[in-house]
């Protein structure tokens, strides 16, 4: 179990250092290939590359009707009114739903005896020869690496979601 201080320490370390070339797609699946490359803590030179896939499936409009019925779930009479209120003042309003799944199966490891910085240099190089524009490099933090994994999902969408929402207008979605 990870604590509060590792976690924080992971997304303070986390580092994209080549980006993918494309965002999530708004109507498609999407799969992204990984590299996430981590210092052993308690070793020099010691690094371990891990690849793998993380797929983002397309984005869906949840409209307010549609999340003020996961909103109440459980709740009573009283989050009913607040949620009619919110409905009344909130028609315009809609929220993009993403999903990702990301499989440990997917991932490889592999161990390095070489600086970090020659192992990003020979990852970066491979990937841009390879010409994989839908492929990310990550530097991580190696005991929390799926916490530095999460901090990049949640920044690809970040940077995807006013493309996806603009291909929503234009097709009169929202």
């Amino acid at each position: 179990m990870i604590n509060k201080d590792n976690f924080d320490y992971a997304i303070e370390n986390t580092q994209v250092i080549l980006a993918p070339e494309r965002q999530i797609a708004t109507f498609g699946i999407t799969s992204f290939r990984f590299y996430l490359i981590s210092e052993l803590m308690d070793r020099v030179n010691q690094v371990r590359v891990r690849d793998g896939r993380i797929h983002a499936d397309r984005p869906q409009i949840l409209t307010p009707e549609h999340f003020s019925r996961l909103l109440l779930e459980g709740f009573g009479e009283k989050a009913e009114r607040y949620i009619d209120q919110l409905r009344e003042h909130a028609r315009n309003i809609a929220v993009l739903r993403y999903g990702f799944q990301f499989r440990k199966i997917d991932v490889n490891e592999r161990m390095f005896r070489d600086p970090i910085d020659a192992v990003i240099a020979r990852t970066k190089s491979q990937v841009q020869n390879t010409q994989e524009p839908l492929s990310a490099i990550i530097q991580g933090v190696d005991d929390a690496w799926e916490v530095c994994l999460l901090k990049f999902t949640i920044d690809l969408i970040e940077r995807s979601s006013d493309g996806n929402i603009g291909d929503f207008r234009k097709r009169g979605l929202l």
